[in-house]
C-alpha cells in the first residue's frame, strides 16, 4: 500500500490510466500534491453543489459554484457558477431552499455541456468541502449517469475538521458525561470564529465561506506547515 505522501499521486496516474474519458484522462494527468506538502502550499479550490435533494441515487445536481484559493489567499476573480438541468424535474421544497427556478433548470444545460471547464477548475488543487458526501457522492453519481465512470480526488471537509475541533474542546469528561458538541452547520461553524454571516444554499456563496472556514480553522487549530494529508480524505 502507498504511503500517505504518494497514495493520492499514484491513485491519479491508476485512474488516469484506467479512464476512457478524454476530461477525466486530463484532470487526472494534472497530478496531485503529495500527502507532506504543508497546507500553506497547497493550491486549494472551495466547492458547493445545490441539488434537487439529498439522496444522490434519485436526485441530481441543480447548480456548481467554486472558488480557488490558498491559506493566504481568496481568488474571487477567478470564482465560477454554473446552472445544471437536473435528470428529473425539480421538487417545490427544493426550489424553496435554492431559489433555483424550473425556468432556470429547463433553460440551463445539461452538466456535459460544461464538464471540461469544471474539471479543469479543479485540476491539480485539492478540493475543499463542507459535508463532502454531498460534493462526492453527487458528483460521482452525476457523471456515472452521463458519462458511465465516476470521479475520485482527495478531500478536505470542513465539517469534519469542526468536529475534531469541537471533540478537543469537549474533552474526555465532556465525551463521557455526553456533552452535547455544537452544531456543525456552516453557518455556526463561521460564527465560533467570528466570520460573517451569509446568506445560505447559493453555490458560490458556500464555496466562498467554505473556502474562508478553512482559513480560520487552520489558523486557531493548526500549523501553517501542517502536512496536507493530516486534513484531507
Amino acid at each position: 500500500m502507498a504511503d500517505l505522501t504518494s497514495a493520492w499521486q499514484e491513485r491519479y496516474a491508476q485512474l488516469q490510466a484506467s479512464s476512457q474519458d478524454e476530461r477525466l484522462q486530463r484532470f487526472y494527468a494534472a497530478g496531485m500534491v503529495a500527502g507532506n506538502t504543508p497546507i500553506n502550499s497547497v493550491p486549494l479550490v472551495a466547492l458547493d453543489f445545490e441539488t434537487t435533494g439529498l439522496d444522490a441515487e434519485q436526485d441530481d445536481i441543480v447548480s456548481i459554484g467554486l472558488v480557488p484559493f490558498t491559506l493566504q489567499r481568496i481568488f474571487c476573480r477567478d470564482a465560477a457558477e454554473w446552472i445544471v438541468k437536473p435528470v428529473q424535474p425539480l421538487a417545490e421544497e427544493s426550489v424553496i431552499i435554492h431559489g433555483i427556478t424550473h425556468s432556470e433548470v429547463n433553460s440551463a444545460p445539461d452538466l456535459q455541456h460544461f464538464l471540461e471547464q469544471v474539471l479543469l477548475a479543479l485540476a491539480g488543487k485539492v478540493v475543499v468541502v463542507h459535508y463532502r458526501q454531498i460534493e462526492c457522492n453527487f458528483f460521482s453519481k452525476a457523471l456515472l449517469r452521463r458519462i458511465g465512470e465516476s470521479i475520485q480526488f482527495p478531500v478536505i471537509d470542513t465539517l469534519e475538521l469542526e468536529q475534531r475541533a469541537l471533540r478537543a474542546r469537549q474533552g474526555l469528561v465532556g465525551r463521557l458525561l455526553q456533552k452535547p458538541m455544537g452544531s456543525v452547520r456552516l453557518a455556526d461553524c463561521r460564527k465560533r470564529y467570528s466570520l460573517p454571516y451569509y446568506h445560505p444554499h447559493h453555490a458560490m456563496t458556500d464555496a466562498l465561506a467554505t473556502a474562508e472556514l478553512l482559513q480560520a480553522q487552520v489558523a486557531h487549530h493548526y500549523r501553517s506547515d501542517t502536512p496536507v494529508a493530516q486534513l484531507w480524505n
